[in-house]
């Protein structure tokens, strides 16, 4: 179990740690929820959600779509939908590829680099998940929202 500090944020030690928290995680997923993914390159974004996606039953989630920009994993108890906007140019390129048909659609929507855009993709009630360096191999992650 991993330690909760005042602040709501949990030190995360290694790769393994975060795709150990990420299967936590899934634990509280039922549909339809957003994930907003926020970090620096190597805060262990991806790995969180491998996580998730392994608790969710995914048969595949160790892919990062950061070349494709959406990977699709309707094969585990709940149907998830992975998203990369570090390559987006524009919040018009994810509404282009059916962002609001994913929304609607039921599916744990996944969302690394959420922020870009200011976030204006994201509903109201998206889940956000901080990710920060600490150090070399430590990083926080704080649910906020």
């Amino acid at each position: 179990m991993h330690k909760i500090f005042k602040n709501g944020s949990i030190l995360v030690n290694s790769e393994s740690e975060m795709v150990a928290l990420g299967q936590q995680l899934s634990e509280t997923l039922q549909g339809g929820e957003v994930l907003g993914l926020v970090g620096d390159l190597g805060a262990g974004k991806t790995h969180l959600v491998q996580g998730i996606l392994r608790g969710l039953g995914a048969a595949d989630p160790a892919a990062s779509p950061t070349f494709s920009l959406v990977h699709e994993h309707a094969d585990g108890r709940i149907p998830a939908a992975h998203f990369d906007f570090y390559r987006m140019k524009s919040a018009e390129e994810a509404l282009g590829m059916g962002w609001d048909e994913y929304l609607s659609s039921g599916s744990v929507l996944l969302v690394e680099w959420a922020d870009r855009f200011d976030g204006a993709l994201m509903p109201a009630d998206t889940r956000w998940l901080v990710l920060k360096h600490v150090d070399a191999t430590v990083r926080s992650v704080t649910l906020a929202g």
